[in-house]
């Protein structure tokens, strides 16, 4: 599977009273990397849910804090579809400083469940969305 980079520059509103990043704000970032991985498969969330009626729902995440990022820091976000279920799906995703290779501050790994708008029980996967993994896989 191809890996997803993402950039993203620390900001003032990033960052606690020591200019260091607030820890839940790594899963800001991961969320965006997130979903310009689906965008790049040409997939739009909120087009999944007006059109399909499904939407995603973060339902676990183990994390691993490394090294601190600082303000004014830029971060390579970096995300990797594990595997797929029926309807859920999990990610690597690690967190660098300037540049994947350098410094790697975060790691972690994140389940993202497929879940239908109006009754948010588990759906399987759009066959699109599938089809845009398998794609990349092969």
């Amino acid at each position: 599977m191809t890996t997803f980079t993402y950039p993203v520059r620390v900001y003032w509103e990033d960052t606690d009273a020591g200019g260091i990043v607030y820890y839940a704000n790594y899963l800001k970032f991961m969320e965006r990397a997130r979903t310009e991985l689906l965008r790049s498969f040409g997939i739009h969330q909120n087009q999944l849910a007006k059109e399909q009626g499904v939407m995603f729902a973060i339902v676990s995440v183990n994390i691993d804090y490394l090294l601190p990022a600082r303000l004014d820091d830029m971060l390579m976000i970096t995300c990797t579809i594990l595997s797929e279920g029926r309807a859920s799906f999990a990610f690597s995703q690690d967190v660098y400083r300037e540049q994947v290779g350098g410094d790697l501050l975060t790691r972690a790994r994140t389940r993202a469940a497929c879940l239908d708008c109006a009754t948010l029980r588990p759906r399987r996967l759009p066959d699109n969305l599938l089809q845009a993994i398998a794609t990349q896989e092969g």
